[in-house]
Parts: structure tokens; sequence; C-alpha cells
């Protein structure tokens, strides 16, 4: 199954187009109330967007003229809350699914028993709701799904409501049944990104600004949210001779991907175990200097993160003592030039 997605949904001042390819899974990433939930809600047919068009394997579902009820459009949607049927036991939630696409009841729970013991919670069919666990409830809630076999899986956040302890095991089991299932998820959780998506679409402010597989978008991030997942460091400008030219004016030195133009929009991009931080202007070899003030310091085991604004360093315990460290300090970001990638501003070619 292909989906291809353009909503507008102008009082939120949402305008994105996504496409998804048959058996693919393409994660949604970006901040809250970027319009990620809003395209999943519009394509699930929650949300009746104000121009647009939904097709799924051919079928428009939405356009101009067109619009098929929630019901009759073959998507499933999984929230972080599981939304179950509080009166009926877990074998009856699942067995809902299918009875809701026209299986009679026999059918439908020898397929609820089968998504049950298939996600490891066979031995809970009579429990109700009520009984189960974060993590159980989630797995009869995405069996219920399932059951119903959809031709697109949404999947909103699925983990965010688990306990830490709980949302791997989850995630392996969405491993293993989203394998070439057409499904979009939308995560803040850069794991989620990489271990269940072939591709990540960035929404930042009701736009799509960025779009590549996986492991490239976050291994070399072209937008602020995207390096900020990844937990690097990301300076956008423009390129001029010997690196990109910020908005202040400072250019940051770096090795440029191939191909980039001067002229054109640019990012910069680094990780915070690059930077090294001073009180006073270091000597020594070429190298970028920028010149911030501390606003969180963050303990990490023997480190401490150290942010200045959107950006941050990696210092010891001992390295942030010595320097006497703290909300408001000035200080200067310095990292080799070798240690920074450049990369073309945007959107990519997938």
């Amino acid at each position: 199954m292909t989906l291809h997605a353009e909503i507008v949904l102008t009082a939120r001042d949402v305008s994105v187009a996504v496409d998804v390819g048959d058996g693919e899974t393409v994660a949604l990433l970006g901040p809250n109330g970027a319009g990620k939930s809003s395209l999943l809600g519009a394509v699930a047919g929650l949300l009746r967007p104000d121009a647009g068009v939904v097709v799924l394997d051919g079928r428009v579902l939405v356009d101009d003229s067109t619009w098929v009820p929630p019901h009759a459009r073959g998507v499933a949607m999984l929230a972080q809350d599981p939304l179950l049927f509080p009166h009926l036991t877990a074998l009856h939630n699942v067995a809902f699914g299918p009875r809701s696409t026209g299986h009679g009841r026999a059918e439908a729970t020898r397929r609820a028993r089968e998504w049950l013991e298939a996600l490891d919670v066979g031995h809970l069919a009579d429990r109700r709701p009520a009984e189960l666990s974060g993590g159980q409830a989630q797995r009869v809630a995405l069996g219920r799904a399932l059951a119903a076999e959809p031709r697109l899986l949404l999947l909103d956040e699925p983990m965010a409501a688990l306990d830490v302890a709980v949302a791997p095991q989850l995630r392996q089991v969405l491993q293993t049944v989203l394998h070439d299932r057409t499904t979009v998820v939308v995560t803040h959780d850069p794991l989620d990104a990489l271990l269940l998506a072939d591709r990540v679409v960035v929404i930042e402010a009701g736009r799509v600004v960025e779009s590549g597989p996986t492991r490239e978008v976050l291994a070399r991030p072209r937008s602020a949210f995207a390096a900020r997942i990844a937990g690097l460091n990301l300076v956008s400008g423009r390129v001029v001779t010997g690196g990109v030219r910020t908005r202040e004016g400072s250019v940051v030195a770096g090795v440029a991907a191939p191909g980039l133009a001067a002229g054109s929009d640019a990012v910069a991009v680094f990780s915070p175990a690059a930077v090294a931080v001073h009180r006073d202007p270091p000597g020594g070899s070429p190298r970028n200097v920028l010149p911030v003030r501390v606003t969180e310091l963050e303990p990490r085991g023997e480190l401490v993160r150290v942010r200045a604004g959107d950006l941050s360093a990696d210092v010891t315990l001992s390295a942030a003592a010595d320097l006497a460290l703290v909300p408001g300090t000035p200080v200067l970001f310095v990292v080799k030039a070798r240690e920074v990638a450049l990369h073309p501003a945007g959107l990519r070619a997938d």
C-alpha cells in the first residue's frame, strides 16, 4: 500500500505533504504543535482538511469533492492512550477490530487469539483493561488495530506514556510487526526513528523542513529539530569562502559536502563531544571560537552537558568545576574545523 497526503489546515497553519512507499515505515519528527498529529488525524479521517488530497494505494480518500468516512478507509490508528473498551476483555477488545470490518464472531475471535499470542499477551485474554499494566494494554490495543488488517497503520507516540522499562519491550514488538507494513509513526524519540523507520520527515511550524533516510538525517541533520534529537549542534547560515557565515556575521569553518555552492543556505553540524569550553580565547591551530552564555548544566554520569541556548558541549565534572560554570557564565565554545561538517540546508533527495 502506498500513501500520498497533502494537507492544509488553515486555522492551525499546517500545510504539509508526505509520501509513504509500499511496506515502508516513515517517522514524523518535530516539536509539539508542529502539525504531526494533525496530519495523522486528517489521514485517519478524524480531521477534515480545508484543502488537500489523501490517496491510499490509488484510492482517493480526500480531495475537493471526496470524503471517505474513517470506518471505510482501511486505516488503523494507535495513540498514547490505548482507548480499550473498559467493559470488554482483552480478547473481545481485539476481536472488535475484525468484527468492525465484517468478520463473523468465530473468525474474529480466532484472529484475536492469534494476535494476542503474537504480541505475547495471550495469557491475558480474559482480563479487562483495568487489570492490565500500561504496556500490556498498549499491546492489546495494537492487536486490535492489526486484527482489523488495516491497509495503513498510524502510530501517534504509542510509547510516550509507557514506563521506561516497558517501552523497549513494545519497541521490539513493533520492529517485528511493522516489517513490510505501510506505517506512519509520530515520535519524539530518536531511538524509535532509528529502530522502526525507513525514512523520517521533520515538520516544524506546520511545514516539512527536512526529509530523508533515517540514519542519514540523524547523522547529518539539516534542520534544528533533527539536530536536537540527534544530540548534535547545528549552526545555520550561508556558504562563504572558508565556511558558513551566520546571521550574526561570524564564520564557522568546516569540512564541506561535495557541491556546496557559495551563497547557498547551509548548516554546520558538530558533536557536543568535539567542543572545548574556555573562559579566555585559546591559542594554537585554527579553530572555530563561538562566544556563548551558559543557560543550563546537565549532569551525565562522569560528564556535564553544558548548554548555551541551542548549542551544547560535553565537559568533565572537574573541568566544569575549574571553569566555575553556572547559568549566565559567558564562555567560548571552541571546535576544530575538521570536526565540523558543512551541508546544504533543508530538504534532501531521499
